[in-house]
């Protein structure tokens, strides 16, 4: 019995000592660790420039600077919105793919925003002082008013010339103040086919070998002119090789590894299932109705791939979450901490009700989740149209509120984003905002029940078709300048507004504020207070040598170059250009644009195209660096294989694998099939 005790112990122990594992904030890297494994140093300086050369793109992804002008390599798919925004019916940049010949080229890609991680300041013991002692829903509100209250010092501080951002770190273990330089005018620089950028579409995402040229370049300006940046990666024309150590600074999303398991049967019964049913279904009406016309073929070729990306993303979640093996050991690492919480008076008293919190929160959840999801969440509203009308009455209300006692997506630090968001003139394509209008409307009366109140009081007595044929018919708001003349009009203008879409949203608001306060009250702060209890516990009984869950802020990860065995047989780390011919069929998704096929013969065929590295990532590293021992650029993370979707509950080193393009292949196609030579020599100035 004791050696089970120890065995189930130490799967609880801190990770650091792990293979490869973990998602590490840049002040709390494990530099030891990674010099014995792989004999690398990687100092504060090395970690001080790989954190000031890496971006963050607003849209979910990460980027790095490539040149001291602004340079910014990200993934082509993290720059699917600015190009399908910049595309027209008679250009089609997707397809096409673009490159700017010299800087009154590039062209501004529309509300989009970049930022670079400057400075952190720990905040924990300020949040703990305001939120002492109070019932959980009390303590909720005091701690989202202390967070608000701390960015607008810290950006009165910088006198403007920051951005701060309260992030939340250990579920409740930490909080820190990040602040963040930001720039507003990004520019498309270059862009590849789509047919090349995503060679192999949904049968080869997630999967290796692979042939994908995943890669975009943006620039960020200020004041008109390309924007100063002496903290850019220096590339490694050749990419890495076999073993190599490999390091990626990025922006990972979210992961849920230090869920507990009434939190991940939740996802697993409720959340995931009724995604996926919904999901599948959009992508199906998309299906379709992209055979209507090339309009609308162009308006969701990019959205569809999107949505396959997150079919097979939620479908193996949901199948990681069913493996009863790796449940289990999840339950045992949950036994384990609470019969060591027990064991202890002290940590009893401090701890031990922290489980019975989040396990009724989420028992109560499950009686209102589709009613918060639909109505407060917007899954009964898809489309742009709905998101500026609703963006619109909540802020324009919000904004007369003391900024402490708003909603957190309105508060002085974050107005500007969403006004940028807002007022920025992006194309709208009506015939496809009905078609998801009425898809979400329909989901709605699917879901809730024809007898819904919720039901009655969206469609009265329409129809989902009837009613978001009305409503986008009717609508002004896809003109930027109506939306601006309505945000600064203020609740008086809103409430004149004879808008159809304005009306909806001013009609439903109470009752999904109703329904936002009673998860806030109900959920959220039971969770919190629930979660920040076990961060508290793990702190104390395992120290603090450890990395958080992903929040899509700044973290390194560590790894190799290495392949695995699949299947009994070994999968080599490397793939070359020479099969990408091999593999093109000359139909879609195996399609190689013209541009490749007529430069075949000038291509050396042996370049490495991608490779894989056992590096620990998840969604929001998309568009990573990848970087060798010396800091250099050896490749841009755009994938992991199918073993990582089940990365975001566990790590296993022998079988997760981070999938890169190698920058060795990014320069010769450049050099060789783009003739961007203005590129390669911006990219490889010796200085």
């Amino acid at each position: 019995m004791k050696r089970l005790l120890s065995a189930v112990i130490a799967m609880c122990l801190p990770l650091s000592g792990l293979a490869d594992e973990g998602m590490w904030t840049i002040d709390n890297f494990p530099s030891a660790t990674v010099a014995k494994k792989y004999d690398v140093n990687v100092d504060e300086q090395w970690l001080r420039s790989a954190q000031l050369a890496t971006t963050r793109l607003e849209n979910g992804c990460t980027g790095s600077f490539a040149s001291a002008d602004g340079l910014v390599l990200t993934n082509n798919h993290c720059t699917w919105g600015c190009i399908r925004n910049l595309s027209t019916d008679d250009r089609n940049l997707s397809n096409e793919g673009f490159n700017a010949r010299n800087r009154d080229e590039e062209l501004q890609c529309p509300g989009q925003q970049i930022s670079v991680l400057t400075d952190m300041e720990e905040v924990t013991n300020q949040i703990a002082r305001a939120t002492g002692g109070m019932p959980d829903a009390e303590a909720n509100k005091a701690r989202k008013a202390a967070l608000t209250n701390l960015e607008s010092a810290c950006e009165d501080e910088s006198d403007g010339g920051l951005n701060c951002e309260a992030v939340t770190l250990y579920n409740g273990g930490q909080y820190f103040i990040y602040k963040y330089k930001r720039y507003t005018d990004v520019r498309l620089v270059f862009a590849p086919e789509l047919d090349i950028a995503a060679f192999g579409g949904d049968p080869d995402n997630f999967n290796f070998p692979r042939w994908c040229l995943d890669m975009s370049f943006l620039r960020v300006y200020e004041d008109g002119k390309p924007a100063q940046t002496p903290n850019y990666l220096r590339w490694r024309k050749g990419g890495p090789s076999s073993g190599d150590p490999v390091f990626i600074t990025g922006h990972p999303g979210s992961t849920d590894r230090s869920l507990t398991m009434s939190q991940l049967r939740m996802l697993r019964d409720a959340q995931y299932p009724l995604w996926l049913l919904r999901y599948s279904e959009l992508r199906g009406r998309m299906l379709a109705w992209q055979d209507t016309s090339p309009e609308a073929a162009r308006t969701v070729q990019q959205r569809i791939l999107n949505l396959e990306n997150g079919i097979k993303v939620r479908r193996n979640q949901l199948k990681a979450l069913q493996n009863d093996e790796k449940m289990a050991e999840k339950a045992a690492q949950e036994v384990s901490l609470k019969a060591t919480v027990n064991r202890k008076r002290k940590l009893r008293n401090k701890y031990g009700d922290a489980w019975n919190l989040i396990d009724g929160a989420m028992t109560t959840y499950r009686t209102f989740y589709e009613e918060h999801l639909f109505v407060e969440l917007g899954a009964a509203f898809y489309g742009d149209l709905f998101n500026y009308a609703r963006t619109i009455v909540r802020g324009t209300a919000e904004r007369e509120l003391p900024n402490e006692d708003r909603i957190r997506a309105y508060t002085e630090t974050a107005l500007p984003a969403v006004e940028q968001g807002l007022f920025a003139a992006r194309p709208i394509d009506r015939e496809f905002e009905k078609l998801g209008l009425t898809f979400s409307l329909d989901k709605l009366r699917e879901w809730l029940g024809p007898d819904s109140e919720y039901v009655h009081l969206v469609l009265a007595k329409e129809s989902p078709k009837a009613m978001a044929a009305r409503l986008v018919d009717g609508t002004r708001l896809d003109d930027a300048d109506v939306r601006k003349a309505l945000w600064e009009g203020g609740t008086d203008a809103v409430k004149a507004s004879d808008d159809p879409l304005i009306e909806l949203a001013l009609r439903i608001d109470d009752d999904a504020r109703a329904l936002r306060t009673r998860y806030e009250d109900e959920v959220e702060a039971p969770r919190i207070r629930g979660e920040e209890m076990i961060a508290d516990a793990r702190f104390g009984v395992y120290g603090t040598d450890t990395y958080p869950d992903a929040t899509f802020t700044l973290r390194v990860t560590y790894g190799a170059v290495e392949g695995w065995q699949e299947k009994g047989a070994m999968v080599n780390p490397f793939t070359r250009a020479e099969r990408l011919f091999e593999r093109a069929t000359g139909e879609h998704p195996f399609a190689l644009p013209a541009s490749w096929v007529g430069h075949r013969e000038a291509l050396n065929l042996d370049t490495p195209f991608n490779f894989v590295a056992t590096t620990d990532i998840t969604g929001g590293n998309s568009g990573s660096p990848m970087l060798a021992a010396d800091g250099a650029l050896v490749g841009l993370a755009f994938d992991g294989n199918i073993h990582s979707i089940a990365g975001g509950y566990w790590f296993d080193s022998t079988d997760n694998r981070t999938v890169g393009v190698n920058t060795a292949i990014i320069l010769e196609a450049l050099d060789k099939v783009y003739e961007a030579d203005h590129l390669v020599d911006e990219l490889t100035v010796v200085e």
